[in-house]
């Protein structure tokens, strides 16, 4: 693996969920494997799971881990090509990746969307800019687009807890949130599931389809309760609207997920990437009762994490 940040960039996918397993019994196996090198975590933006995940799994595989965040600890970034940097912006993205290049091995970077320009956002005008001037790895930690850690993450959660012979019904269902949220998860979750063996429906309000490039030819139902029926997981996630791009149309309906509407499920196990605002995107009943897989797939985002570490220093390895 020469670099992670969709799902194209894995050859196959049930050998790094099995690969992911494996690590999860015995997360010391491969402690001498990194030793030696080093790997840049750098943040633009809050984190918690990505955080200290990313950490605990280079730590694992005995990897130097460097953490800056960004946007706090550094110079003001530049980020526009051909930019005349004589206002607030100190250092252009291109000066600094090329510092990280001397000191990392490994470059693992997380950014948002920026959620004004639809155009940029959809184009990754910052991970791009990390593709395009790194010299080593690059692996996204979340981006504009897609949260490919974050997903695999998801698809070991979902092969632990699917035990039977038939496809599961996989349910990414839309919920309320206080502001426009992005849709790097809504995308990449979307994007990932086509690559198991599973039936995805995707279930969200008029005016919240993902971006087709994303959902492909994956069934979008307008009806949250037709949707859920005999579901066997249900992510619940929000996204603001990508055709009216970041705009929050009106809502008429409930969509926030209660024991009610999972008695239509299939004793469905529900999913989260946290965090998650309570009683808004999902109850309490929900979210601490026994359908709830919510923290063993948090606790996933270690395992996922050293999975893809752990082939990207195959590649160095073998050098």
């Amino acid at each position: 693996m020469k670099k992670f940040t969709s799902v194209s960039d894995v050859e196959n996918l049930q050998e790094i969920i099995k690969k992911a397993l494996q690590i999860k019994e015995n997360p010391l196996s491969e402690t001498e494997k990194g030793k030696g090198k080093t790997i840049g975590l750098v943040f633009l933006n809050s984190s918690l799971r990505t955080r200290l995940s990313s950490q605990i799994a280079a730590q694992n595989l005995g990897l130097n881990v460097l953490t800056l965040n960004a946007a706090q600890e550094a110079w003001n970034l530049e980020f526009a090509d051909g930019a005349v940097m004589n206002g607030d912006t100190v250092e252009h993205i291109k000066d600094a990746i090329e510092v990280l290049n001397q000191y990392c091995d490994i470059i693992a970077v997380r950014c948002f969307a920026g959620m004004k320009s639809k155009e940029d956002d959809v184009n990754e005008s910052i991970l791009s800019q990390f593709e395009r001037h790194a010299k080593v790895p690059v692996i996204s930690l979340e981006s504009a687009t897609r949260h490919p850690l974050q997903s695999l993450a998801d698809c070991i959660t979902i092969t632990e807890n699917w035990k039977k012979e038939h496809k599961p019904k996989v349910v990414l269902t839309w919920a309320p949130h206080i502001k426009p949220i992005a849709h790097a998860v809504g995308n990449s979750f979307a994007e990932w599931m086509q690559e198991m063996d599973v039936e995805l429906v995707i279930a969200n309000p008029e005016g919240y389809d993902l971006d087709k490039n994303f959902t492909k030819d994956v069934k979008v139902i307008h009806n949250q309760d037709e949707a859920l029926k005999d579901a066997d997981f249900i992510y619940v996630k929000n996204w603001s609207s990508f055709d009216d791009y970041a705009a929050m149309p009106e809502v008429k309906e409930s969509w926030m997920l209660t024991n009610e509407k999972l008695a239509n499920t299939n004793q469905g196990k529900v999913m989260h990437c946290l965090p998650v605002r309570r009683n808004v995107e999902l109850s309490d009943e929900v979210m601490d009762g026994e359908n709830s897989i919510i923290y063993q797939q948090a606790k996933n985002r270690i395992f996922s994490a050293q999975a893809v570490f752990s082939e990207i220093l195959n590649g160095l390895n073998s050098k």
